[in-house]
């Protein structure tokens, strides 16, 4: 059996394209999420080449994760590869005006869900003395933009995560990568604005977005450097993107 790929968030956007990816490849995949529907649905399209197990919890829910993960058959047990791509944005709105449930969701989903399943997984990763961690992080988090300020804050922990595993992990020959997309074509908006489609739509009109496929290629290309190589981080913008703030809306 090969290495065994664990991605959360699988149900949608860059988790989803990443399982068809490394599927395509070969990779056996855990792919998790909260909607079995589209868990079934995926499984069943890229089962062909590979084996494919699917977990439906929520990363909220620090009991579940543990328990779904300890649940996996013997045959995924070993996970060679951990992509940590679930995570969200709710609402856009000024400091004093922000909903506490809002910042609730973005800490629990971005920051403590992250934690929690890299906790669950990481063990056997140490006890091999081997393994390789890629979080999706943000350009969110690398600079602060008007209205971002817990979101930003989320997606600056995971930078500084992902650094703290990398330094920590760095003995047991634990690779640690971290990718921060720029503007991307997914689901993201949608929940954002809490299924507004209009407004979500306009977020990525008049310049050529990144879509999802853009992200898992680069997912892809990382995983599968040799084992001396190590790519720690990737900022990755659309071209019409310069800055969290910066959009020239006349390239197409």
């Amino acid at each position: 059996m090969g290495k065994t790929v664990f991605i959360t968030g699988a149900t949608s956007g860059i988790g989803k394209a990443s399982a068809k990816l490394f599927a395509k490849n070969g990779f056996n995949l855990v792919i998790c999420g909260r909607r079995e529907g589209r868990l079934k649905q995926l499984k069943e399209k890229i089962n062909t080449g590979s084996n494919v197990e699917y977990l439906v919890f929520d990363v909220r829910d620090k009991e579940e994760v543990f328990a779904k993960i300890n649940s996996l058959p013997e045959a995924f047990k070993q996970i060679d590869i951990l992509i940590n791509n679930a995570g969200n944005a709710h609402g856009l709105d000024t400091i004093d005006e922000g909903s506490l449930e809002d910042w609730d969701a973005m800490i629990d989903i971005n920051v403590k869900g992250l934690l929690y399943v890299s906790r669950a997984i990481i063990p056997g990763m140490t006890n091999r003395k081997s393994g390789h961690i890629i979080n999706i992080g943000s350009v969110a988090g690398k600079e602060v933009y008007p209205k971002g300020n817990v979101y930003c804050a989320s997606k600056f922990a995971v930078d500084a995560i992902s650094e703290g595993m990398r330094i920590d992990l760095n003995v047991h020959g634990i690779k640690v990568s971290e990718i921060n997309p720029g503007a991307v074509n997914t689901e993201f908006s949608n929940v954002r604005f809490k299924g507004d489609q209009d407004k979500a739509d306009k977020v990525y009109q008049g310049f050529k977005p990144l879509v999802a496929d853009d992200i898992a290629e680069i997912i892809y290309f990382i995983a599968s450097r040799p084992a001396h190589v190590n790519i720690a981080e990737a900022l990755v913008l659309p071209t019409a993107q310069a800055s969290a703030t910066i959009l020239n809306r006349t390239v197409n």
